[in-house]
């Protein structure tokens, strides 16, 4: 399905687009929002118009009450009709589309509602709706290192604008410089903008491809589909039948052995993928670090997508999934903890062993691994923000509030980390009992950020009692 300019949709869409837009300005919200969805039922590759509803979504949600109560109005809902779309997104992406886009309406920041557009815009083949949508992602989760590097691979696949990208990617690099996804990202977005330096401009406004720059053009098809992130199903599963054949008569052949690991792990093929990557292990490629992680990372894998494939309507479904969570966290865990052993002086190592006792309730463990990550420039304001969090649990409040303020007096500048780190310090002076000293947190995240959290409601209750 491809996607549509406002003059290839019909005159009648036109008018009720016209009209939605004018309500928009108005700031007549909720009948705008009604008016672009209507027209994306009938026109889903209509991306002007899915552009602006995103835009009326987020401007409703951000004149919509802060805090809890917020959260809990937007989720009403939300996780049948999240369910239905799942359901539907195989046999009819439009119709998941729609169901999602309900979900938005609610909350515009809902990861699970924006994955479902960003999967059904790529079955469909709608690149804009796409990348858009995976921009949207990035944007809601900067720190979601799945989503970053999606993103970036795809504005690196579809030749779109590498700024936005570069900039989320560039400032994740810089918490996890040494993050081997990361920088094969960079690497893709920076091989984009030199072909586009170098005169390749015209692939991206359709006047070329890239088969056209390859004098072998059956070597651009392979290669152009080899580097693809997303591969659609149909290319993916013709790269397995090649590289099984293939592997038969290169059994030695140890790129093409790892090649096919990953298509399998890509199709959710696990023990398939496993077992090759056991082969590679009893190779000369054995002690490759980047072995034992793709091989932990493929049995995370194997769990999410076992979670994600349990019947949400099952009576049993949150117990089911509860389990498969414990069992993964054990074994991530485990795992974390051979890297410990054999990289001992690894301080990124250190952050994560502290990150997943953090999550497992192991605080003290944590908090070691955590004072110990501090000495690793890249993450020690994540470690001091953890530390911070880990004291409070335990209800050491001023050690809590001591650990933020050297965190914030670190951080020149007020982006969202030092945001973060000051509503920390506010909430844990509201747990001491110092209301004014919380106030006085709260009060200058609000003067750049009235929305941030329940901060707004915060200050508004604080006035109101004055």
């Amino acid at each position: 399905m491809a996607e549509k300019l406002i003059n290839e949709i019909n005159q009648d869409m036109r008018r009720l687009h016209s009209k939605a837009a004018e309500a928009a300005q108005r700031e007549n919200l909720d009948y705008a929002i009604t008016l672009f969805c209507q027209i994306l039922e009938k026109e889903p590759g209509f991306f002007e118009c899915r552009k602006a509803l995103r835009a009326a979504q987020f401007a409703k949600a951000g004149t919509a009450s802060t805090g809890f109560f917020k959260k809990m109005l937007s989720g009403a809902g939300a996780s049948p009709q999240i369910a239905r779309a799942k359901m539907a997104l195989n046999k009819n992406p439009a119709e998941a589309m729609a169901l999602a886009e309900q979900v938005l309406s609610g909350d515009p920041t809902s990861a699970a509602a924006n994955r479902i557009i960003a999967d059904a815009a790529l079955a469909l083949e709608m690149p804009q709706t796409w990348v858009f949508t995976l921009e949207t992602m990035a944007k809601n989760s900067p720190k979601d290192k799945a989503v970053v590097v999606e993103f970036a691979h795809a504005v690196a696949e579809t030749g779109s604008n590498a700024g936005i990208a570069e900039q989320i990617l560039n400032d994740l690099i810089r918490t996890s410089p040494y993050d081997g996804d990361l920088l094969q990202a960079s690497k893709n977005l920076s091989a984009h903008k030199t072909m586009n330096e170098g005169g390749y401009g015209a692939i991206e406004g359709g006047e070329a491809s890239y088969r056209d720059i390859l004098r072998n053009k059956d070597e651009a098809v392979s290669l152009e589909q080899e580097k693809r992130v997303q591969k659609s199903e149909d290319v993916a599963e013709r790269l397995i039948a090649e590289y099984e054949t293939r592997l038969q008569t290169e059994p030695d052949n140890l790129k093409l052995t790892r090649s096919l690991a990953e298509l399998y792990t890509q199709k959710s093929k696990f023990d398939q993928a496993l077992e090759l990557y056991g082969r590679l292990k009893n190779s000369e490629l054995g002690n490759d670090s980047t072995l034992e992680l793709a091989i932990s990372n493929t049995i995370v894998r194997k769990f999410d997508h076992a979670i994600a494939s349990l019947n949400p309507f099952d009576a049993n479904h949150a117990e089911e999934a509860a389990k498969y969570q414990a069992e993964k966290l054990t074994f991530q865990l485990a795992e974390c903890q051979k890297r410990v052993e054999k990289y001992p002086t690894d301080l990124t190592i250190r952050f994560e062993m502290g990150a997943l006792f953090f999550q497992a309730g192991k605080i003290t463990e944590a908090i070691t691994e955590f004072q110990k990550a501090q000495g690793n420039p890249h993450k020690r304001i994540m470690a001091m923000s953890y530390l911070a969090q880990c004291f409070a649990k335990r209800k050491m409040f001023d050690l809590a509030a001591r650990t933020l303020q050297n965190a914030i007096k670190e951080k020149p500048g007020f982006d969202e980390e030092k945001k973060d780190l000051t509503y920390q310090l506010g909430c844990v002076f509201e747990s001491m009992g110092k209301k004014d000293e919380a106030i006085e947190q709260f009060k200058i995240i609000a003067e750049t950020d009235f929305a941030y959290r329940d901060v707004g409601a915060k200050v508004d209750a604080y006035y109101a009692g004055q």
